[in-house]
């Protein structure tokens, strides 16, 4: 058994957690949401001082939750990138700190291979099965085909914007706020998805690749011409609308990445993986097309420290050489990531 204690804080949520292997011992975020709302979205320089604030209290609290002490660890673990660059140091000077002070071995760790560990979380091991990830979030829309721990292939990714901002621009031309993933998700379930014919950019195209932000012209164009929606049901029909033109591409474009990589398994994480149009038709798509389709808990379909925890516990397990190396954008297929 491995007992990892791992910190977050790649972006507007403070987190640490500690994971026993893949169980997840306590999980405590602390987020920026009502930091940020004001500004319609995250302001770099606000997050990483409120990761100041925060790190240390969030630190205490998953240790206590656990019920463990510094003592009682096997390694420790931080996200290096990608991410804001100010919010990332916070966190890895955090975690460099309580390396220093116990002599635990710190391994920095991908935020998006985490994300690929949240899907695993809460089960029987660490390992990662081969299996198609659509990665969807906030910054990221990637299809990437998983061989197990380090053996990543970048199938294809966002041209533009991803789906999780598209999902926050869309919100904010109909005023419903930040962050607007989970408002447009909430009025969808109640409208029509086929009352407004948005575009499924790229759709029919070969590769893997997307594009969002013609769907958010799109939007802008309809409400310039038909003004804002005025009442309940229509605004409902334009987001059920906005939201199925989204949800079509991605799970189009899974199921074809996962014939195409002859595999039988199709893992959605990220923090999109929280909406529910998207969770229902990927499981609707592995059951016509005769894959799996797992999606993490709620919980953990948003940054959070535990799928950290569990990435740096199987990297430990497989022997790898601790190390930390703090980057904005490094692609999850690169060099580093790959197990020696």
């Amino acid at each position: 058994m491995t007992k990892v204690l791992a910190i977050e804080s790649s972006c507007d949520e403070t987190a640490c957690a500690i994971v026993d292997d893949a169980r997840v011992l306590s999980s405590v975020v602390r987020s920026q949401i009502d930091i940020h709302a004001r500004f319609g979205g995250v302001v770099p320089e606000l997050a990483s001082r409120h990761h100041l604030g925060a790190i240390t209290p969030v630190i205490r609290a998953a240790l206590q939750d656990a019920g463990l002490t510094l003592r009682e660890l096997d390694a420790l673990a931080v996200t290096e990138g990608p991410g804001l660059v100010g919010a990332l140091l916070v966190g890895v000077q955090a975690a460099r700190g309580l390396a220093l002070a116990t002599g635990l071995p710190l391994f920095g760790v991908h935020h998006l291979e985490g994300h690929l560990f949240s899907a695993v979380l809460d089960g029987a091991s660490a390992s990662l099965p081969p299996h198609v990830a659509l990665l969807v979030s906030g910054g990221h829309t990637e299809l990437v085909e998983v061989r197990g721990l380090g053996r990543y292939r970048l199938l294809g990714a966002t041209r533009d914007d991803a789906a999780g901002e598209a999902f926050d621009k869309g919100a904010k031309l109909l005023g419903l706020g930040y962050p607007g993933g989970p408002v447009i998700d909430r009025l969808a379930a109640q409208g029509n998805p086929k009352a407004h014919a948005f575009p499924r950019s790229m759709i029919d195209r070969e590769g893997f690749e997307f594009s969002f932000s013609g769907l958010k012209t799109a939007l802008l164009v309809h409400v310039q011409q038909r003004g804002q929606p005025m009442t309940h049901a229509e605004l409902a029909d334009v987001c059920a609308s906005f939201q199925a033109a989204i949800v079509d591409v991605l799970v189009h474009k899974a199921r074809r990445a996962v014939r195409a990589c002859g595999l039988d398994r199709l893992h959605v994480v990220g923090g999109v993986a929280a909406n529910r149009g998207l969770r229902e038709a990927a499981i609707e798509a592995g059951v016509a097309d005769g894959f799996t389709t797992i999606v993490p808990a709620m919980r953990y379909t948003g940054d959070n420290a535990a799928m950290i925890a569990a990435a740096a516990a199987a990297r430990l397990h497989a022997g790898c050489t601790p190390s930390v190396e703090v980057h904005t954008s490094q692609a999850i297929d690169e060099e580093r990531q790959r197990i020696p």
